[in-house]
């Protein structure tokens, strides 16, 4: 019997929603040839990592084991997909395949950091297939809320897999292809030993609806609102963009796009031909001569994003454009968990200007991109895998998720980040485990999640931050007092008097006290005077903060 196995292995994007990376291999344990689909981000809070630029996944193993890997295929062009290939290509040194609006962005992701367009191969969709080592790949077209996203139709010696990516079953999405379910029968009749399939919307019990549902509600709000309309929509969601535009430019309005990321969607899609008939655009500078009642702003920053426009806009002018009031601002958009805060700021923030604020709460004005409970029962029938491996979702999706795939009688495997599964058998098992961290983007630094940079900065901002400094002479004897320097702490406790002074007066009589045992060994001077400074802390202002201690000596 041949020992050759086929394993799944997710890095990111199981268990969470976002910062999606998943590895397949296939052959001798622990030899296996390996293939990597999606190199996507995640993006901070302050409440978890402060500062923080981006996060992806930690490809560590990846990296030690890249003699190993053929190739990355990207599913499609939303950021939680994509948004790493920049940062992580110098790691993994393999091409990159792509269809082409995928590709467009990734070419320029890549180009960010100096490689050629050579790096990312464009691709045509299924029946056409990429070669790499014992895997082929074929991009089976899904419909979702990007154009050209694409399942993976992923075979090897032992059986085809199904990576379905993030989709809908949408028969009418304006721009890009619609799910066909024929097609789909038609790849799966020869039979799938295994879909690993989105989770996202797992919990909703209602069919999904199409994005074609939108455009009337859109159009009649937009003509009925007698001053300037702003909408925000997530900048990838080409076909929503265009709906918009369309009802503005028939409600009689001059269009124009906010945003560097909404301009780079609408290029990239009119230039790789997945867009046509796409409204004319003003400039802003053209913008702010057109009468407000005759102008529709879109703009970036649906989910409340600081440096997009529609923060900008919501605390003033941005490239000379205010609002007003009176004027209305349109959600296109769902809020997605962990944003609340940053976007109702926002509302609030138009709310005092007198913009009128609408948002998506009655279902009027969006609809999700991903497949719900009935959709995702639906795809099970038509593919009728063997084994279904549920993907992007939280922990509690995947669980939901497994339970759908097991009322329906198939096997189901709940595998979050860094469990390997074996695939091969009748019976999916556990064939390792492997460290599945987070890797920030930090300025422009690459720092691991553990490496204690970001836990120290919640502890200062939490805690509040005091430098000492003491000098010592020649003969280890104390020369002048020490004195503190305090950040993020009360400048008065319970004594009512200065924090600074007490803390002073406290640090100086443990100098005055300190025998040469002490003052001679930087670590146990160091840690007498942070002691002193936590305890006299704890008793005036109730905290402990970070201590900084500087030990100068003279020599």
């Amino acid at each position: 019997m041949s020992n050759e196995r086929i394993i799944y292995l997710p890095l990111g994007g199981a268990g969470e929603i976002g910062m999606n990376c998943y590895v397949y291999g296939y052959g001798a344990p622990g030899e296996e040839r390996l293939i990597v689909v999606d190199l996507g981000v995640a993006f901070p809070d302050m409440d978890t990592s402060p500062g923080v630029d981006i996060i992806f996944a930690d490809i560590s193993w990846l990296e030690k084991n890249r003699d190993r890997i053929e190739a990355v295929f990207i599913t499609h062009a939303h950021e939680d997909h994509v948004g790493a290939v920049g940062h992580c290509f110098e790691r993994l040194g393999v091409k990159v395949y792509a269809r082409a609006f995928t590709a467009n962005l990734a070419r320029q992701k890549l180009a960010e950091y100096g490689y050629s367009e050579d790096t990312v191969q464009t691709c045509s969709k299924w029946p056409e297939t990429v070669t790499a080592g014992p895997f082929t790949v074929g991009f089976l077209p899904i419909s979702h809320s990007i154009p050209e996203s694409s399942a993976l139709v992923i075979d090897t010696p032992a059986g085809r897999l199904v990576h379905t990516g993030d989709f809908k079953l949408d028969h009418e999405p304006l721009v890009g292809e619609a799910f066909d379910p024929e097609l789909w029968a038609e790849v799966s009749a020869s039979g799938v030993k295994a879909m690993i399939c989105d989770s996202t919307n797992v919990f909703n019990e209602h069919e999904g609806r199409s994005e074609s549902e939108l455009g009337p509600n859109i159009e009649e709000l937009i003509s009925a609102a007698p001053q300037m309309v702003v909408a925000t929509t997530f900048a990838s969601n080409v076909a929503r963009v265009k709906t918009l535009a369309d009802a503005g430019v028939k409600a009689g309005r001059s269009i124009c796009l906010l945003g560097r990321a909404m301009r780079r969607m609408i290029e990239a899609a009119i230039e790789t031909g997945v867009l046509v008939d796409f409204p004319r655009v003003v400039s802003p500078e053209e913008a702010v001569e057109i009468p407000r009642e005759n102008l529709m702003l879109i703009v970036t920053g649906s989910q409340g994003e600081r440096r997009a426009a529609s923060a900008q806009l919501s605390r003033g002018k941005y490239n000379g454009i205010e609002l007003k009031e009176g004027d209305l601002f349109l959600f296109s958009s769902k809020t997605i968990p962990g944003n609340e805060k940053e976007v109702i700021r926002i509302m609030n923030n138009f709310s005092e200007r007198g913009v009128d604020v609408v948002d998506d709460a009655g279902g009027k004005y969006h609809v999700s991109g991903h497949a719900n409970g009935p959709d995702l029962a639906r795809l099970q029938d038509i593919v009728q895998p063997q084994i279904v491996v549920p993907m992007h979702g939280e922990h509690r999706h995947l669980r939901q998720h497994v339970k759908l795939a097991e009322q329906k009688g198939r096997t189901g495997v709940l595998a979050v980040n860094g469990m390997m599964i074996d695939l091969s058998g009748n019976v999916p098992t556990v064939a390792e485990w492997i460290e599945a961290g987070r890797t920030y983007l930090d300025g422009s630094v690459q720092i691991g999640a553990l490496d204690g940079i970001v836990r120290d900065r919640i502890r200062m901002a939490l805690n509040g931050h005091v430098l000492v400094t003491v000098i010592l002479d020649e003969d280890d004897e104390p020369l002048g007092e020490p004195w503190c320097e305090l950040r993020g702490l009360p400048e008065t406790g319970r004594s009512n008097a200065a924090l600074v002074e007490v803390l002073e007066e406290d640090l100086n009589q443990f100098m005055g006290r300190a025998g040469d045992k002490t003052l001679t060994d930087d670590d146990k001077l160091e840690e007498g005077l942070r002691r002193i400074v936590r305890n006299t802390s704890q008793n005036e202002i109730g905290k402990k903060p970070e201590v900084t201690v500087v030990i100068s000596r003279l020599s």
